[in-house]
């Protein structure tokens, strides 16, 4: 039997069951009867037509009620956003801010929480599906609707992704949930309005293929240049050994990820069980700056591979030693969201142009899809690789199994590390002699 609460509320629809209840009981016994059946009389009358019980005295006697809270929206996103809970770095907070800007002017600052659609919400969702890339940057002073228009005006064709739409999506109902929790409203109108991305995850990204990957370690910066800063891609007699030649070797041999490796300090690059080690961790640095992670697996320690050993990683950490520093790669900048890795970033693009090994879905981030693709071909068990590269687990039930046990040793890691290679990339040219290798204090 089925019957509907006739409401999408579900504390409304926890009331309504009671009375539905009653009713189908009800039913139930008048077959029962019908067929000279055993009756509870008391089940066969529904509080409807129930002389005991009086509308008028029901309400005399109910104490008064006072009426929910009702709050605008720019109250309550103000609320959200000012909530001790949320630590957020400072890029999540100008992607709130954004996302706040654009439902403000879509919806209103003084509309009441409580009036915010469904269908509201959809022709928002429709609205962000026409957004170009990167509005709030090239049209910081316009509003949504003004965005949309100007961008139709230059023709513009490059509209955000369904990843970074959705990602709106998620931060707005955020807001919706939290709002919830905290009474104000009895449901999110968001709630499943999110895309489906017809782009699948692993697609999103490839790896540099042998082309790219001899082009990128071919280039002056890795044969001679004449200098690392604006003559890094014009062919001359010096040959640097700073963070733009270290930073591309470090992610092809360690998956890191970019901003791990340009957080990196000289202390940590340590020995551990006798095995050279690079260390990613999140909290203060020597110097007080912020070190961070994009998740807790990240947190990881990464054995050096031979080959970074064999073009000299370990001597030049000792000589940044040797010579005071803190940092492994002193002359990154902080960017303006707080990340050394924000001006190679943008270097590296430009360099992968000059060097011709620019292609379609590879960045930086290749990299790392070729250090995976590496344990792979390597067969390396699935939980070393996961732990190498700080990759969260699928949810099918490993992340308990992982707090048992003490782990897996440095050796174990180092051997894992070390069946990683690129028979297709000869690096022979970046090799040089060794020097002796101080633990840090």
């Amino acid at each position: 039997m089925w019957r509907s609460l006739d409401t999408d509320s579900y504390a409304m629809a926890l009331r309504r069951i009671h009375r539905v209840a009653a009713d189908i009981e009800a039913e139930f016994e008048q077959a029962r009867c019908s067929i000279g059946g055993a009756v509870d009389p008391k089940l066969l009358a529904t509080t409807v037509g129930d002389p005991a019980i009086s509308m008028r005295s029901t309400l005399v006697a109910s104490p008064p009620t006072t009426p929910p809270i009702t709050r605008t929206i720019g109250d309550v996103y103000d609320r959200f956003i000012a909530d001790p809970k949320h630590t957020w770095s400072k890029r999540t907070q100008i992607a709130h801010a954004t996302t706040r800007k654009w439902v403000i002017e879509v919806f209103g600052e003084e509309t009441p929480l409580t009036e915010i659609t469904r269908e509201g919400c959809r022709e928002f969702v429709a609205l962000l599906r026409e957004m170009p890339k990167s509005a709030h940057q090239r049209f910081p002073d316009m509003t949504i609707t003004e965005v949309i228009a100007a961008a139709k005006g230059k023709g513009e064709r490059r509209l955000i992704s369904t990843a970074n739409l959705n990602a709106y999506i998620n931060r707005f109902g955020g807001v919706m949930n939290w709002a919830m929790n905290e009474g104000y409203l009895d449901r999110n109108p968001l709630k499943g309005l999110k895309l489906r991305d017809p782009v699948k995850k692993r697609d999103k990204r490839n790896p540099f293929s042998p082309e790219q990957l001899r082009c990128i370690f071919d280039a002056p910066i890795y044969t001679g240049c004449r200098d690392d800063a604006n003559g890094y891609a014009v062919p001359g007699d010096q040959r640097p050994r700073r963070a733009r030649f270290w930073v591309p070797l470090i992610a092809l041999f360690s998956g890191l990820r970019l901003n791990e490796i340009c957080q990196l300090e000289v202390s940590d690059i340590r020995e551990i069980d006798g095995i050279p080690c690079l260390r990613v961790a999140s909290g203060l640095s020597q110097t007080g700056d912020e070190k961070r992670v994009k998740t807790n697996a990240s947190e990881r320690i990464v054995p050096i591979h031979d080959e970074l050993t064999r073009c000299g990683f370990l001597a030049f950490a000792e000589s940044q030693r040797l010579c005071g520093e803190t940092n492994l790669f002193p002359e990154l900048p902080f960017g303006h969201l707080g990340y050394r890795s924000t001006a190679i970033s943008r270097w590296f693009s430009r360099f992968l142009e000059n060097a011709g090994a620019a292609a379609p879905l590879t960045c930086f981030h290749s990299f790392r899809h070729n250090f995976r693709d590496g344990l792979r071909e390597a067969k390396i068990d699935r939980d070393v690789a996961l732990l190498l590269g700080g990759w969260t687990t699928d949810g099918k039930g490993t992340a308990v199994a992982d707090n048992y046990g003490s782990g897996y040793q440095p050796r174990a890691l180092a051997e894992a590390v070390n069946a990683v290679g690129f028979s297709k990339l000869d690096l022979a040219h970046l090799h040089c002699q060794q020097v002796g290798f101080s633990k840090p204090d």
